[in-house]
């Protein structure tokens, strides 16, 4: 099963390391990712910009979409990177969750189930062409 680990920070979480070493940083992530990549089961990480004014919201409440540029009305939780995993359980993806480097104060991690291709109808004309894609880009 997949698992996304979203990692959200809040003000506090970043003032608890804004004086922290990068290369440390850099380290303690490095180490963390080996870790999930020998054990087989890390599909994808990525971080995000940390600048909240680097980013927009698209607001789908009106009939046209409203376009806002950041920083977000709430920063409080602000969503920051993601480990994509492959685990046996949701049990094993909290497992690993609680082992993640730079979790701190203010910082939590999200886990959600990402749903696969293969739990909706396969019948759907939109499912057989997105897994022909998925075929042709070596994603199946």
């Amino acid at each position: 099963m997949k698992y996304m680990l979203i990692m959200r920070a809040t003000d506090e979480t970043f003032a608890a390391f804004q004086d922290a070493d990068f290369g440390e940083i850099m380290d303690a992530m490095g180490k963390f990712n080996d870790e999930m990549i020998r054990a087989g089961v890390l599909l994808a990480a990525e971080g995000l910009d940390p600048d909240p004014e680097s980013g927009v919201v698209v607001d789908y409440s009106s009939e046209t979409p409203v376009v806002t540029d950041g920083p977000y009305g709430e920063t409080k939780e602000l969503f920051g990177g993601f480990w994509m995993l492959n685990v046996a359980s949701k049990e094993e993806a909290v497992e690993w969750a609680k082992r993640a480097p730079m979790a701190g104060p203010g910082s939590k991690a999200e886990i959600r189930r990402v749903t696969t291709i293969d739990e909706f109808p396969q019948d759907n004309e939109w499912i057989q062409k997105e897994r022909a894609w998925r075929a042709e880009t070596g994603q199946l």
